[in-house]
């Protein structure tokens, strides 16, 4: 039996699962529509935090030859394969094989010889990114099994290699520490079982016009469709799908066609809900002075705004730090001695792939008085960083905790909606309560303009040598933290006056 089947190529494993998930998405990824997607950077840099997971797996099994994806075709991708096994190669990274129109890259390929080479068998190694196995992750070696298997190979091992969010880097990074192997050859041998007809519809898909499948669902379950923003586009503003919270089933509305905020049956909405309709539709706000005089009660002065940013990796990058630890590398901090006094202004930006929590720990104290009260927005995440530098740092553990008790949060009164502005479209995240508070102020057109943007821009900042890029990234990155602290000076005076 031929050790691999070539046959031509409609499907990979990432289309088949696209069109397990969505025949349309299947569709639309081999027929690309007229039509301009808005950037992905999230998306973008996800792919490349798991190619870096997974060339740091192969270290699971040293010494393996890889199958490169560019500069070869898929026919001499699989042609190489070939070549490497029968030369009886014991491990093979991105190994890849071809059957009845599928083809796929296998992470890691390890033989196992029972009784010489004519008994071999191999182990098939899936590497994720995440932390625990989850179902969806099935698929992927049932595809892979389904595949191998009708190429000539015998299977004696699936596993699913994912991160162990326990581990704690000290030193180079142990790959045994770090990853664990999951046997679940009971779940692919399983999965194999559907796949036949599967594949066959599926093909059968590809040689039909653009499927009608309207939205649903299965748009973000379990992971949201690249297509999105097109099968979306007919949905206006002020939809069904923009309800904040939980509670109502959307696509029901829909389905109904009750779409717009004017076509609701507010009685079938909850509160929260009724309230962000209603106000939307009057342009009314609501604001609970009582509510915000008890809230400010709260406060004292001095008063230090202050924000963190944040950094995580599914690969430790510091002694000390476990997969997707929070870790501060940024602050900026406004600091008032009266109400309506000048902020003055503190920051810290830590230097490209130094550990940055002991300069910015020391700095935060010299830079914020033990007596101030400090305002956050979403207490939470600052007092989880502050948390963890004081045990890192047992030194400095008292300063910081006579700190954290003084922490107090802003978001306090837009949560509980003593002050609800129609603008904020239901939420209370400060990137819409600030344009609805202060006009004049607000993230759009900003360089960096979301958490996500600056987490990203470390990690760029730490690939890029120093120069003119370097420099632009770090004002980019100080201007942003810096608006988020500005905006609760801003916001907080707004406050006061009502």
């Amino acid at each position: 039996m031929s050790v691999v089947a070539t046959a031509p190529t409609g499907l990979s494993k990432t289309l088949l699962l696209k069109g397990m998930q969505c025949p349309k998405a299947l569709w639309l990824s081999k027929n690309p529509p007229d039509f301009e997607f808005p950037p992905q950077p999230d998306l973008e840099a996800k792919y490349a935090a798991g190619t870096e997971v997974g060339i740091l797996a192969q270290q699971l099994f040293p010494g393996g030859v890889e199958v490169p994806y560019e500069g070869l075709s898929v026919a001499e991708q699989v042609a190489k394969t070939r070549e490497l096994i029968d030369a009886g190669e014991t491990v093979i990274y991105e190994a890849s094989f071809a059957y009845n129109g599928i083809f796929v890259k296998v992470d890691i390929l390890v033989r196992d010889d029972i009784g010489g080479v004519s008994g071999a068998c191999w182990k098939v190694y899936e590497v994720k990114m995440g932390t625990s196995v989850k179902p969806i992750n099935y698929n992927d070696v049932a595809i892979q099994g389904y595949v191998l298997e009708h190429c000539g190979l015998s299977i004696c091992g699936n596993y699913l290699v994912h991160i162990d969010n326990s581990y704690v880097r000290q030193g180079e990074i142990n790959v045994h520490g770090l990853f664990v192997a999951e046997d679940v050859r009971l779940e692919a041998l399983e999965g194999q079982t559907r796949l036949p007809h599967l594949v066959k519809s599926l093909l059968e898909v590809l040689e039909e016009g653009e499927p009608d499948v309207d939205i649903g669902t299965h748009c973000s379950n379990p992971y949201d469709c690249d297509f999105i923003p097109y099968c979306w586009r007919h949905i206006p503003d002020n939809s069904v799908f923009d309800l904040r919270g939980s509670g109502v089933d959307k696509f029901a509305f829909y389905r109904r066609g009750q779409i717009t905020f004017d076509q609701l049956p507010v009685n079938e909405l909850n509160l929260r809900q009724r309230q962000q309709v209603e106000a939307t539709l009057n342009q009314q706000d609501v604001i609970n002075h009582e509510g915000v005089r008890t809230f400010l009660k709260t406060l004292w002065y001095p008063m230090a705004h202050l924000d963190f940013e944040s950094f995580s990796s599914p690969i430790p990058k510091f002694d000390g730090t476990r997969p997707y630890q929070q870790v501060p590398f940024q602050y900026s901090l406004h600091l008032q001695d009266e109400p309506g006094g000048e902020a003055r202004h503190s920051e810290f930006l830590a230097e490209p792939n130094v550990d940055p929590r002991r300069a910015l720990a020391e700095k935060l104290i010299a830079d914020l008085p033990p007596e101030a009260c400090i305002l956050t927005y979403n207490q939470a995440f600052e007092k989880g960083v502050l948390r963890e530098l004081a045990a890192q740092f047992p030194d400095l553990a008292a300063e910081i905790e006579t700190r954290l008790e003084n922490v107090r949060d802003l978001m306090v009164p837009f949560r509980r909606r003593d002050v609800y502005k129609w603008k904020m479209r239901g939420s209370y995240s400060i990137k819409e309560v600030l344009p609805a508070m202060v006009p004049e102020l607000g993230y759009t057109g900003m360089e960096i303009a979301d958490g996500h943007s600056a987490m990203q821009a470390y990690h760029t900042m730490c690939a890029l040598e120093p120069g003119e890029e370097l420099d632009k990234l770090r004002i980019a990155l100080l201007e942003y933290c810096k608006l988020d602290t500005w905006a609760m000076v801003k916001i907080l005076e707004e406050l006061e006056k009502l």
